[in-house]
C-alpha cells in the first residue's frame, strides 16, 4: 500500500452522517475507506471528463471553427425536435 499522510476534514453532518452509515451498514469497513472510495470515484469522473473533451468535444469545436457553414441553428434543431416530439406524442382528448 502506499504511504499515507494523515488529513483532517470539516465535513456537513449530513456528510458525516453518511460515512458512518456506510461503515455501520457494513458498507464500508471504515470511514478511511469511503473517503477513499469517494476520491477515487471523483478521480475517475475527473479523468473520464477530460478524456471526452479532448478526445470528443475538442475535434468537433475544432471542425466547426474551420468550417462555420457545418452549424445548424438552434432555432432548427428546436424546430426539427418539436415535430418528432409532436409525431410521438398524440394529443389528450
Amino acid at each position: 500500500m502506499a504511504p499515507t499522510e494523515k488529513r483532517a476534514f470539516d465535513l456537513p453532518s449530513e456528510q458525516s452522517d453518511y460515512i458512518d452509515h456506510l461503515v455501520k451498514s457494513g458498507t464500508y469497513a471504515s470511514a478511511n475507506d469511503v473517503i477513499r472510495a469517494g476520491l477515487s470515484a471523483l478521480q475517475d469522473q475527473q479523468e473520464s471528463l477530460e478524456h471526452w473533451l479532448r478526445e470528443d468535444v475538442a475535434p468537433v469545436y475544432d471542425a466547426m471553427k474551420e468550417n462555420p457553414d457545418r452549424a445548424i441553428p438552434a432555432e432548427a434543431v428546436f424546430a426539427r425536435l418539436k415535430a418528432h416530439y409532436e409525431t410521438r406524442v398524440k394529443p389528450a382528448i
